[in-house]
């Protein structure tokens, strides 16, 4: 079987990342933003990337030269037309347009695989409507299914992180899910080596001043000798004073009546805990009134490179662009390890 494999929606390149750690060749990706393309390049050197609204691409323009030298197409399509609000119920609904794109991919190459990952809503919304809905279409194209809802943080992410994740193959059974692992990273097991930075300390590279303490900060820096985008955010003064006052494992509980906000977030002004695994990775780990994304110690929230280290990029992977892209790359990323168990069950569904 061929080991090629095309991403679309490919974002930074997280999916991209943990396929090819189990082995797998990305030839093709395509993002539309620009920023973040500019970050999956720099990182995916070997891959054409197609910097482009999706919407834009003729199926058989882009893709004829591809027919029978893919093994698997991966991508996670947004699918605005699957939230439980709202009336509509159907495969159709325009906001689910690039749904169908990723659809229509897959039947032109009819690649032996293909995965989808998606918000856990996608299988469970509507009674099952929408799950039954996409077994239907795929098996029409000829492929069987395994689907489920799994979380990073068994397969050695300390984060929880629950993601949809549907398995295609043609004809035959499709591979099982990956089996979680019987061990937890925890958020001290990934980022109690990086430097303790102040507010408004660190900068876009810097070097290592502490040896590596766990086995899972070990494989983050394989390969790396500089540490890239662990510069904290320069927190205002009353940000600063509110956050003395939270002690580790504490959160706005502690703070008095002046002190609290109306923030919508959950976790909110609450510090991480160190022996725990980490809350989802948002697009906002820079605020504190944006989620529970404190440092355990330390008056300040987390770096890029720090909420890197909590979705399983390495430290050779670099973020680039402005800080609001390079925390849209991280946060919205698929953790790579996440990715990489999907890879080694089509591996060895496929005796790669």
């Amino acid at each position: 079987m061929t080991c090629n494999v095309i991403d679309l929606f490919a974002g930074v390149g997280g999916m991209s990342l943990g396929f090819e750690m189990a082995g797998f060749n990305i030839i093709l990706a395509n993002e539309y933003d620009e920023s973040i393309a500019q970050a999956y390049i720099l990182n995916h050197p070997g891959t054409k990337m197609l910097i482009s609204d999706i919407r834009s691409l003729p199926i058989k323009k882009t893709f004829s030269e591809y027919i029978g030298k893919i093994g698997v197409v991966i991508g996670g399509p947004p699918c605005q037309g699957f939230s439980q609000k709202g009336q509509r119920k159907t495969i159709n609904d325009e906001r689910n347009f690039l749904f169908k794109y990723f659809v229509n991919v897959v039947t032109f190459l009819h690649p032996p695989y293909f995965v989808m990952e998606n918000v856990p809503n996608l299988l469970t919304a509507k009674n099952g409507y929408f799950k039954d809905e996409i077994i239907r279409l795929f098996e029409k194209r000829g492929y069987s299914l395994a689907m489920g809802i799994l979380n990073a943080s068994d397969y050695g992410v300390p984060q929880s992180r629950r993601r949809a994740v549907i398995i295609g193959k043609i004809g035959e059974k499709a591979p099982v899910l990956p089996t979680p692992l019987n061990y937890m990273v925890t958020v001290w097991d990934a980022i109690s080596d990086l430097s303790f930075l102040n507010s408004g300390e660190g900068s876009e590279v810097l070097s290592y001043k502490n040896d590596p303490m766990s086995d899972y900060q070990k494989q983050m820096r394989k390969g790396s000798t500089t540490l890239y985008n662990h510069k904290a955010t320069n927190h205002s003064a009353l940000a600063i004073e509110r956050l003395k006052i939270i002690p580790p494992n504490k959160g706005k509980e502690v703070l008095p009546k002046e002190h609290l906000t109306k923030s919508i977030y959950s976790g909110t002004w609450t510090r991480m805990v160190k022996n725990e695994i980490s809350v989802t990775i948002t697009t906002r780990f820079d605020t504190p009134s944006s989620g529970k994304f404190t440092h355990p110690y330390l008056n300040r929230a987390i770096t890029v490179r720090e909420a890197a280290r909590i979705q399983s990029f390495p430290d050779s992977f670099r973020f680039t662009g402005n800080k609001g892209s390079q925390m849209k790359q991280v946060g919205n990323a698929v953790p790579p390890y996440l990715a990489r168990a999907i890879a080694l069950s089509i591996k060895e569904n496929g005796k790669i």
